[in-house]
């Protein structure tokens, strides 16, 4: 065995990639991988070389206890620098299920995997679940359902599950979509998917466009179906991405749009609901000196309890300002106000129009 402090851990992370259907590894990429996982583990190391990733291999396949079957394999990739296609050669285990380390489950973890599925099982579409539901964990499993969680069914019940694998196992994928505008014009995007996130009973997938890399939003709705390219590269996003939806309300993002410090007067039917599901996690109760001044500029609100959120402004902001009617006045700024006016003011011309049509039939 070679007499390296990192080799158990590199033939962990060599397991892992050969057990991989997702990704085609040749031997630079395997060495990429490796150096890459260990420097993050140990931030002191020098990474590893290629010759080292061959050992490796050697010693898996015919010195070791393991004596593991790998199989190389060609496919065809493209070099988008040089813009020259090549065949590659890769290496992965022969049989996918294989591993080095794998290992029985005892009772606790079979009893926490079951009842992890059963909430999981709420969810359709997820990579081999049907296949862990099959297990024969030894356990009673419930029946009703302790956890419950509203969705919006999709048409493509697979299609959860796909993007989550396509994430999970960092692969670049050909989007196929259309526009809520034009249903019948289908177009198709190479992206690289980051997150699958929920919102107002709706599903959507941030990406980054492979052309150029800009952060784009594609509701699962819209989505037709997707194709794994396993042959590209897929680029990391720097970051945590979760970071953009810190300072916004929904999905729509909005780069250039600054900070506003949003305050509003909501009445005494609603304030105990707005204070116990903030519109926005920034959601304070403005007390005191402040409170006194808004309260005085703004006579004509009695009672109630006046509020403030920090939130870029986007579609779903004024959407969810609007949606409390009478009972939520924005009081500052002017811009955030102004868009609220808009909005109420177009719904009064609407509703006054069909009323008055109705009124003269």
């Amino acid at each position: 065995m070679p007499a390296n402090k990192n080799a158990m851990t590199r033939y962990k992370i060599l397991d892992e990639l050969l057990s991989s259907r997702y990704h085609n590894y040749s031997l630079d990429d395997l060495t990429e991988e490796v150096s890459k996982r260990l420097a993050d583990m140990y931030p002191d190391t020098n990474g590893v070389v290629r010759r080292t990733i061959e050992k490796d291999i050697y010693y898996l396949e015919y010195e070791g206890p393991f004596m593991v079957e790998i199989e190389r394999y060609t496919v065809p990739g493209y070099n988008k620098k040089k813009q020259k296609s090549f065949v590659k050669q890769c290496l992965r285990y022969a049989n996918p299920s294989f591993s080095i380390f794998k290992k029985d489950l005892t009772d606790d973890e079979e009893y926490l995997l079951s009842e992890v599925l059963t909430m999981l099982g709420q969810f359709e579409g997820l990579p081999n679940l049907d296949a862990l539901e099959g297990l024969r964990l030894g356990f009673r499993k419930s029946c009703k359902k302790i956890i419950s969680l509203t969705k919006n069914p999709l048409e493509n019940s697979n299609l959860f599950g796909e993007l989550f694998t396509a994430i999970s196992r960092h692969q670049v994928i050909e989007l196929h979509y259309h526009r809520f505008s034009d249903c019948d014009t289908i177009f198709s995007l190479n992206v690289h998917p980051y997150l699958l996130k929920e919102y107002n009973r709706r599903w959507y997938l941030f990406a980054a466009a492979e052309i150029d890399e800009k952060l784009l939003c594609f509701s699962l709705d819209r989505i037709d179906k997707i194709l794994p390219l396993p042959s590209h590269k897929y680029v990391e996003y720097e970051g945590d991405i979760n970071e953009h939806f810190d300072d916004i309300i929904g999905v729509t993002l909005y780069s250039d749009s600054p900070i506003y410090n949003i305050y509003f007067w909501v009445s005494d039917y609603s304030m105990e609901y707005v204070a116990t599901k903030p519109l926005h996690e920034s959601q304070k109760n403005i007390r005191g000196e402040q409170e006194s001044i808004l309260r005085k500029k703004y006579s004509s609100l009695a009672g109630g309890r006046i509020f403030r959120i920090d939130c870029k402004f986007n579609y779903e902001l004024i959407r969810e300002l609007a949606s409390f009617g009478k009972e939520l006045i924005v009081l500052e700024p002017s811009r955030i106000q102004s868009e609220v006016y808009s909005r109420i003011s177009e719904m009064y011309e609407r509703y006054k129009c069909i009323l008055e049509k109705c009124l003269y039939n």
